[in-house]
């Protein structure tokens, strides 16, 4: 019979070993091969004495996880779902089931990163650019985005937009019409005053009356109107204005489209194409724009190129305008896109087809013109005589309307000024109108739904005929054959199957953190408690969201030592702009605006500079010594030049280079010293969290990436979840919002997101880790992660050199292994390198970030010791090829490393015979890859073709059989 205690065997921190990939004995071999004892050894070594916390984690113990997911289940059902008309930019909709199991839950989708590496992520390109085709045909305009991050940021990026193209370049007036969505109007105006705009709000017709250098307008508008802007965006370009359009997207399948009115930029929420609502996101964003603003386009952009071969491929297009790269001159400081939302979207619009769409959005107009025909009868007075799917009235007894909505279980929109809206979704059904007409009118109205809709169909004119669409949509012939339950089923698993994602193999991507995503953490998101809550119904509705926030909030806060955690921001570069606009807005409390100076070390990630730039900052780059640390006779000289205009210096910890800087805490006093703030990067937190944190570090203010260290998945390119922690100072200048208070001094600042709390239906994911790991857990990640990450390291020494060290000759979480002397002697690239991991059946690790010519690797805890050795192997057996080359064996333009990756028609076609390397040394180079082969389905992509020869919609049919 067992030893063990009953709390033993009912295994409460069972999960840990669930995440954490090597098991006690690997966790030992490698400790002995690394030269330490134990974790805590190992951690003594590697982490500065002066930065390590002396106490446990104030999180709690781990549990199991039914325990885990039961404990939640009580807090998802303290959330009422009411059925919900509010509208203002978030719908009902029916996530078909076929794209729900095998997207949104499917780790082949969800698991996979940004597609930097196109020749294994083919599958999620073309399904983005599906994406693009249907934003570019639905809006009537050339260039599609790939995504951005919601409506109300999608607007603020249009206006920045404007600002580069007009024509108008004295004029500094963005003028929006007072009938866009107010939680729209409230991140314009953030942005506006960061970059020193003037934002008018007035009726749409009066912008003529301004010199402009751009304007926005909201088509439908928020009562519902639907108006012929032909006319006015005409005057509005003759004056050179930009015209910028927030359209609906379902509206769009049945409307005149903005581009033919002649809109330049048109941007919408791609939600109600079958996204849940998540009380806020995360949903993608469309953006379009004319061909003309091609190199202004904020975001990401899907093209079309060719491989080696000649074949058409798929890539991310002009990535030269990216903020990696341009930092503090990029267009915007985008770095994650809503990649797995927009999937879902481009396939909800494959799935249904242009007839499918049309008539769902038929069927929305039909039902609210029976709403306002049945209300017009009973005398009720509407506010617009146009609309698509919402009405708004006024006149009525606004408490007793809201008393029988209540009791319905029913959320209307009311307005302060007394008008009462109804918007109607996908998800309303005509039972769904009798009641709304009982909620409106009160018992023994006499109305019936199918007399009202014989009425309709003789007499509606609600949408006028010079709006009505008459052009066709959707037209290729991928929206147009996939509308079978098995057909679509087969589309997406043949797509998926190009790809490469966390459940073939590990992701070592340097500064990504590609950890286990949980199934266990994942599944609270399809509760429909979570995922069917709209993010501006009543607060009473929403105590469970509340209870989440809440306990996150307080572990976030234990966790990084601040005193205050802000949820809103949606993006890790959205924390970072967040967190500056804090920092600014406590030096304009204390009569320091002038305080505009950003200091930024030479390592820092390019979204630093972007966002400093972003949040009205000039930006001064400081030096970085020979081991790569942040230079302090450099430091301690700008700053003091600059002392009197330093708001804050941007560091990362552990550093860009992977180490542990022993000089963090006295950055933080020399900054502080000049009056400046300290923004400490959160993109490490990996190799913090249970050790240290920013707070008992000295500085002020972080984002944590949730999709990095908190386990929510990157989803392909997004979505990302960017929270800021801050200390008690900076608390009451974070991010507010004008629809929800929720009565904290911050209510009244200005929105950075178009939800209160972001993207706030993936944050049962991030509670879900904690909750699970316990401190102890959490703590034992971040020891594992050093140790993976330096049992690598040790092991790839022998064979690559490693350009930084810290302490003890010990790395953080993260290695650099420099390519550029056998580049030099061999004339291999660090390009070559990644794509030879691909036919190893390895995605590349980060390449040229943050040093050119290098490859930066970040295990993760979760991967075992068994995985981290398949990829060592791989490289080891990658510098053997190397070698081969360099004793002129191989030719330098005719090698496994020069032509790869290798595909099925490389090995298939009788002219291999003649490369100097047999078909298996290309395919199967060692026995793992042999028994779980991944094949690229095209050959190295031709980035330059692809930019010369911009092409950024589907491709015919052709290509793909």
């Amino acid at each position: 019979m067992t030893k063990e205690t009953l709390t033993q065997l009912e295994q409460h921190d069972r999960f840990i070993g669930r995440h954490i990939g090597p098991d006690s004995e690997q966790q030992q071999e490698m400790l002995n091969f690394v030269g330490a004892e134990s974790l805590e050894d190992l951690t003594a070594q590697i982490v500065p004495e002066a930065i390590r916390l002396n106490r446990d984690l104030l999180v709690g113990d781990s549990v199991g996880e039914a325990e885990g997911l039961a404990y939640l289940r009580t807090v998802a059902d303290k959330n009422k779902v009411n059925k919900s008309y509010i509208g203002m930019g978030y719908y009902g909709t029916e996530v078909p089931s076929v794209i729900l199991r095998n997207v949104f839950e499917n780790p082949g989708w969800y698991t996979a990163y940004t597609p930097y590496q196109p020749e294994i992520a083919q599958g999620r390109l073309e399904a983005i650019l599906n994406f693009q085709q249907l934003s570019m045909d639905l809006t009537g305009l050339d260039l599609a985005s790939a995504s951005l991050l919601d409506e109300a940021t999608a607007a603020a990026e249009a206006m920045a937009l404007a600002k580069r193209v007009s024509k108008a370049k004295k004029a500094n007036i963005f003028f929006v019409a007072d009938d866009v969505f107010p939680q729209t109007l409230d991140v314009i105006q953030t942005r506006a005053e960061c970059f020193g705009f003037e934002v008018v709000v007035g009726p749409a017709s009066e912008a003529v009356n301004y010199e402009l250098f751009g304007a926005l307008f909201q088509y439908t508008n928020k009562h519902g109107q639907i108006t012929d802007f032909t006319e006015l965006f005409a005057e509005l370009k003759a004056k050179k204005a930009v015209v910028t359009v927030a359209a609906d997207i379902m509206s769009l399948v049945m409307l005149k489209s903005p581009g033919s009115m002649g809109a330049d930029v048109v941007f919408g929420s791609a939600q109600r194409f079958g996204v849940p609502m998540g009380f806020g996101g995360p949903h993608a964003a469309f953006f379009v724009s004319r061909d003309a603003h091609k190199r202004s386009l904020p975001g990401r952009i899907i093209g079309v190129s060719q491989d080696t071969r000649g074949n058409r491929a798929l890539r991310m297009a002009m990535q030269t305008r990216e903020q990696h790269i341009r930092r503090e001159k990029a267009n915007s400081n985008i770095c994650t896109a809503q990649v797995l939302l927009a999937n879902m979207a481009s396939f909800y619009a494959v799935f249904h087809g242009p007839q499918g769409l049309k008539t769902i959005a038929e069927r929305i107009h039909r039902l609210t013109d029976i709403l306002a025909t049945g209300l017009s009868q009973k005398g009720v007075q509407l506010v617009n005589d146009t609309w698509f799917d919402t009405v708004s009235f006024s006149g009525l007894e606004v408490a007793a309307v809201k008393q029988r909505a209540e009791a319905a279980g029913v959320n209307l929109r009311i307005d302060a000024d007394g008008i009462v809206g109804v918007s109607l979704a996908e998800t309303t059904l005509r039972s769904d109108i009798a009641e709304l007409f009982d909620v409106i009118l009160g018992a023994g109205h006499g109305l019936d739904v199918d007399a009202l809709d014989a009425e309709v169909m003789a007499n509606s004119a609600s949408v006028p005929a010079e709006l009505v669409r008459n052009d066709a949509i959707l037209t290729h012939p991928t929206f147009n054959r996939y509308h079978s339950e098995t057909e679509m089923m087969r589309y997406i698993k043949r797509l998926e199957n190009k790809d490469l994602a966390l459940n073939h193999s590990m992701i070592s991507l340097g500064s990504c953190t590609m950890k286990l995503n949980a199934a266990t953490e994942m599944l609270p998101v399809s509760w429909p408690e979570f995922a069917n809550m709209h993010p501006f119904a009543p607060l009473d509705q929403t105590e469970g969201y509340a209870q989440l926030v809440q306990e996150l909030s307080d572990w976030l806060v234990d966790i990084t030592g601040y005193d205050a955690v802000c949820m809103q921001p949606n993006s890790g570069a959205q924390g970072e702009y967040a967190g500056l606009l804090a920092i600014q807005k406590y030096h304009e409390s204390r009569g320091d605006a002038h305080r505009n100076i950003c200091l930024i070390p030479q390592s820092a990630h390019g979204t630093n500079p972007a966002s400093a730039q972003l949040a009205g900052m000039k930006v001064v780059v400081t030096a970085c010594d020979k081991d790569g640390n942040v230079d302090m006779e450099d430091l301690k000289a700008k700053a003091a030049e600059v002392a009197e205009n330093l708001s804050c210096i941007m560091i990362t910890y552990p550093s860009t280079h992977g180490v542990y800087e022993e000089t963090v805490r006295e950055i933080c006093e020399v900054i502080h010293s000049h009056g400046g703030q300290v923004y400490l990067d959160g993109a490490n937190m990996n190799a913090q969290v249970g050790l240290t944190s920013p707070g008992f570090i000295g500085a002020d203010v972080s984002h944590l990436n949730l999709h990095k260290t908190f386990a929510i998945p990157h989803g392909g390119g997004g979505p990302g979840m960017g929270p800021i922690g801050v200390k008690s100072h900076l608390a009451p200048f974070v991010a507010g919002h004008a629809v929800v208070k929720h009565g904290r001094d911050s209510d009244n600042n200005g929105a950075v997101s178009a939800a209160p709390y972001g993207s706030a239906g993936i944050l049962p994911i991030t509670w879900m880790y904690i909750k699970l790991l316990g401190k102890q857990g959490l703590k034992q990640s971040t020891q594992m992660a050093l140790l993976n990450a330096n049992y690598m390291t040790k092991r790839l020494s022998e064979h690559y050199p490693v350009l930084y060290t810290g302490r003890n000759g010990r790395i953080a979480h993260e290695c650099i292994i420099d390519l550029r002397p056998l580049k030099e002697a061999s004339g291999v690239t660090e390009m070559d390198i990644a794509k030879r991991l691909n036919d190893y059946g390895f995605h590349a690790p980060t390449m040229s970030f943050p040093v050119a010519g290098t490859l930066m690797i970040e295990p993760t805890e979760s991967e075992s010791k068994v995985e981290l050795d398949r990829f060592v192997d791989a490289m080891i057996a990658i510098r053997g090829e190397i070698a081969r080359v360099e004793a002129g064996e191989w030719p330098a333009d005719n090698n496994p490393l020069h032509n790869a990756p290798h595909t099925m028609a490389d090995i298939m076609e009788p002219a291999f015979d003649s490369r100097p390397y047999t078909r298996e040394e290309a395919v199967f180079p060692t026995e793992a890859v042999k028994s779980n082969k991944f094949w690229p389905t095209v050959n190295r992509i031709d980035d330059v073709y692809g930019d010369r020869n911009l092409f950024c919609a589907c491709v015919p049919m052709s290509d793909y059989e």
